[in-house]
């Protein structure tokens, strides 16, 4: 069966340790230990699959995307094995093409992994909430990890998977109408444009384990489709990633221009079209605004041209550039470009830009007055658009917002952390906050600062944590954690709730369940289990418990901290998500522990459990009915 082969892939490879890889030079080894640890990720994902047997939904769906799993963990196990070969002994040279090698393969594995894991039928498998959770954390990972190998299309990927879909369906039939004789071209005639597509693809092959006949032909295939494609778009650089308006006008300026020769320096170096509104990165390149603002916007933090490192993430408009161009298009009787307003990364930087500059300004002003007024302000413009947050950090806000977070002025202090809130909500402006030293002051906020101020501080945490990296660095901050239990458990019902989100989501990374255990989150979340009068508190209890069972040191917490009977009335009288969050939490608890078991058969949890496994949810169901299977067991014992 497709989930169990997949399972058991999963062990193999999560069973990989850097004994293993000893022998793999660098960066082989420590791609092949990171790529373990992501896949050891997905054991829960591969048991709730297998536990749910062929799917609750469309079984050919459900199949298909078994298969598509089972070949994308097939070609990570085969990637490992590489760093887990004895080395050869090889020049300089040679180690440098098998780093080369190696890196697309990586990539292709990453890609390929989160291509699956983004098309999850979550529907087929009921794909609980804390596993859906984790699937969402490795896809990120894998994200990052294909930016960091640099730039191979990953449309060449996408390519060559559909034809290795349609050459797996039909392999049969074209065995036996070939007789072993090739049906394609011999690829030493390709010409030398075409090289770079061979050697991309015999290594995508070679780790998919496909044979060198069949990569062949592939690479035949893919080829041809280029060609036609080069024929049928009349070489109009489009690109794929333009919006819909964008890719009009930049037809209608192409029509315009196609038989005057644009200037290099007028093209955007990643469109290779006129550029409309460009701007200037740290590097000194310069980009169509647009374009850069994707390529940062999708976690990339080097030049694309030159490939150094970004010294920061600040687009400024090259007016002389696009002064030329204005110049150069009424010379040659060209329309001019037009800058779109439909693009999010765009802004008008006229009046608008001034104001928002004077207001930054204000922050810094020796008048508390004027400071407090432009906090407010940049709070109020954070929250409305994504384009003031761009432009308010453009213009430096963030750096003289962090300061005020230190202000002995409780309004102000509560305007800035909230005004750092606002500007959080977009992506790229998260990193830039934590840069600019932000979150020991938002702790301080945290347990120093009004009620409101509070509330936002925890907000602002949660919103900051949605970055894998930031998990690390809030929760491995002195008191950051302690100061949220401690909202958790005095703070207003909204603070409350803030609090909760914030550490459910700092509790997916491991270290810091431990650090919330030993926070003393476990009374509140106690109390909480009891708490009927507050809407969602049971439901954010269980949630919050449901992360920290799966730390072997927090299962042992949980069961001092005598959660099970509140757990076992939660099975009697909650709504239904929540008696299966508890009949889940409770499985955790009781799976190779007799003692905790006893606990619960000592309680009478037989009874709510048998009623559960017949009429709750289809989760609920596995969860107790595996439960009442151990409390036999135990019994028979």
């Amino acid at each position: 069966m497709a989930a169990e082969a997949a399972a058991e892939i999963v062990r193999e490879i999560a069973a990989v340790g850097a004994a293993d890889l000893a022998a793999a030079a660098e960066p082989l080894r420590a791609d092949c230990l990171r790529l373990a640890r992501k896949v050891s990720l997905l054991s829960h994902l591969v048991a709730e699959v297998a536990e749910a047997g062929g799917g609750d939904g469309d079984a050919e769906a459900a199949d298909s995307w078994l298969g598509d799993l089972v070949r994308a963990l097939q070609a990570a196990r085969r990637f490992v094995e590489l760093g887990r070969a004895p080395a050869r002994p090889s020049r300089a040279s040679d180690q440098d093409t098998v780093c080369n090698n190696a890196s697309v393969q990586f990539k292709f594995v990453t890609w390929q992994l989160q291509t699956v894991l983004a098309s999850l039928p979550q529907s087929c498998f009921q794909i609980s909430d804390e596993v859906q959770e984790e699937v969402d954390l490795v896809r990120a990972q894998l994200r990052r990890e294909m930016e960091k190998k640099g730039d191979i299309d990953v449309n060449i990927f996408s390519k060559f998977h559909d034809i290795l879909a349609l050459h797996v369906s039909t392999v049969g039939s074209q065995s036996e109408q070939s007789h072993g004789q090739p049906d394609t071209p011999q690829m030493e005639n390709l010409c030398n444009c075409h090289l770079e597509l061979q050697n991309i693809i015999m290594l995508v092959s070679e780790i998919s384990g496909v044979p060198k006949s069949d990569a062949e032909r592939i690479t035949s295939q893919l080829i041809e489709g280029l060609e036609n494609m080069r024929v049928t778009d009349s070489n109009i650089p489009v690109s794929v990633s333009q919006s819909s308006d964008e890719t009009k006008a930049s037809l209608e300026t192409h029509k315009k221009s196609d038989a005057v020769a644009i200037p290099e320096d007028f093209r955007c170096p990643i469109s290779l079209e006129l550029m409309r509104d460009p701007v200037i990165v740290s590097t000194g390149q310069t980009y169509e605004r647009a374009f850069i603002q994707r390529w940062i916007d999708c976690g990339n933090r080097t030049c694309p041209k030159t490939q150094l490192k970004l010294q920061n993430i600040t687009l400024t408009p090259n007016y002389v550039l696009r002064s030329l161009i204005l110049q150069w298009c009424e010379e040659k009787g060209i329309e001019p470009p037009t800058r779109s307003k439909n693009d999010g990364a765009y802004l008008e930087v006229g009046g608008e830009r001034v104001a928002i500059e004077t207001l930054v300004r204000n922050l810094s002003s020796s008048s508390l007055d004027e400071r407090k007024s432009a906090a407010a302000e940049i709070r109020s413009l954070a929250k409305k658009s994504t384009d003031n947050r761009i432009l308010l950090a453009e213009s430096g806000a963030i750096s003289a917002l962090v300061k005020l977070l230190s202000s002995k002025d409780l309004k102000t202090q509560e305007h800035a952390v909230t005004a750092l809130l606002n500007l959080s909500i977009y992506d790229q402006n998260k990193e830039l906050i934590v840069v600019a030293g932000a979150i020991v002051p938002i702790i301080q906020v945290l347990r120093k600062g009004g009620m409101e101020a509070r509330e936002n501080a925890a907000a602002a945490i949660f919103s900051l944590s949605l970055i894998d990296d930031n998990k690390i660095t809030i929760g491995s901050t002195p008191g950051a954690i302690e100061a949220l239990v401690e909202l958790l458990q005095s703070g207003s019902p909204r603070g409350r709730k803030d609090a909760a989100t914030a550490l459910f989501n700092l509790c997916i990374y491991q270290a810091n369940k431990v650090r919330a255990v030993r926070a003393g989150i476990l009374a509140p979340l106690i109390q909480m289990l009891q708490d009927s009068s507050r809407n969602g508190a049971i439901d954010e209890a269980l949630t919050i418990l449901s992360v920290l069972v799966s730390h072997h040191e927090c299962k042992i917490a949980i069961a001092k901290a005598h959660a099970i009977p509140f757990l076992i009335d939660l099975l009697r009288s909650s709504q239904a998500r929540n008696k299966e969050n508890a009949a889940a939490i409770l499985l955790a608890l009781c799976k190779k522990d007799a003692e905790n078991l006893a606990c619960i058969g000592r309680l009478g949890a037989q009874i709510p459990l048998t009623e559960l496994s017949k009429t709750g949810t289809d989760r609920a169901k596995r969860k107790a009915t595996s439960l009442l299977e151990h409390l036999s067991k135990l019994q028979v014992l």
